[in-house]
């Protein structure tokens, strides 16, 4: 590890800059839905699970195309956040990190929904019939007995946005320092005669951190299966 160079350095640490405020960015939103999607019956409920999971079975091109048209400086969104907040997502590495939360949130969503399905309802209930206010239900029964599901969905999309590359590459390109993560950077090592070495580097580091965080959630899975049967 120690031969590892600048230039990877930063990739790594863009990856992880990345990776990290696409998780805590799309939490909120994912246990929002998570929660509908669990508790509620309404319109539309199979069309809106379908979106959710549509990342997983669209090419990353094609997701990192429509984030463009939508996004970009002349998009519907990204045009009017660009002329009236100054905010811009197009070859920026705020825009990788969008594209990894979009890319990652069906992962990230899914153990929530598990975890909260598997809650006994009577819980809930039995807090309502004390007066407790629905909002009040949720942050003091619901959430903490989803926890370990909402973790290991954290850790799920944490991993997949360490990973992203289709996406990211089509809505921000791949610019050395500021969107140039581990994965478009290994793409750019394997297409340079001398860049087998370093993109091998590159290659144990994503399996360490992937490995790492698939661990991490399937030890979160069994505390929250753990947790729900009293052990």
């Amino acid at each position: 590890m120690s031969e590892i160079s600048p230039a990877e350095w930063t990739a790594i640490l863009l990856s992880l800059r990345v990776a990290v405020i696409a998780t805590l960015v799309a939490t909120p939103f994912g246990i929002a839905l998570a929660w509908l999607l669990a508790r509620r019956d309404f319109w539309g409920k199979s069309l809106l699970d379908a979106l959710v999971h549509l990342p997983l079975v669209l090419p990353p091109v094609v997701t990192g195309y429509l984030l463009l048209l939508t996004f970009g400086r002349r998009g519907l969104v990204g045009g009017f956040l660009a002329d009236h907040l100054g905010i811009v997502f197009a070859f920026r590495w705020t825009g990788a990190a969008l594209a990894c939360g979009v890319m990652s949130f069906p992962l990230l969503v899914r153990p929530m929904r598990l975890s909260i399905e598997a809650i006994d309802r009577k819980l809930e209930q039995a807090a309502e019939t004390l007066g407790a206010a629905p909002w009040k239900v949720f942050f003091t029964v619901t959430l903490p007995l989803a926890l370990p599901g909402v973790l290991a969905g954290m850790v799920l999309g944490f991993a997949k946005a360490i990973g992203e590359f289709g996406a990211t590459i089509t809505f921000v390109s791949n610019i050395p320092g500021e969107t140039q993560t581990i994965s478009s950077a290994i793409y750019s090592l394997i297409q340079t005669p001398d860049g087998d070495a370093a993109a091998a580097r590159l290659v144990i580091v994503s399996v360490i951190l992937a490995l790492g965080a698939l661990i991490a959630a399937e030890w979160f899975a069994r505390r929250a299966t753990a947790r729900l049967h009293g052990n």
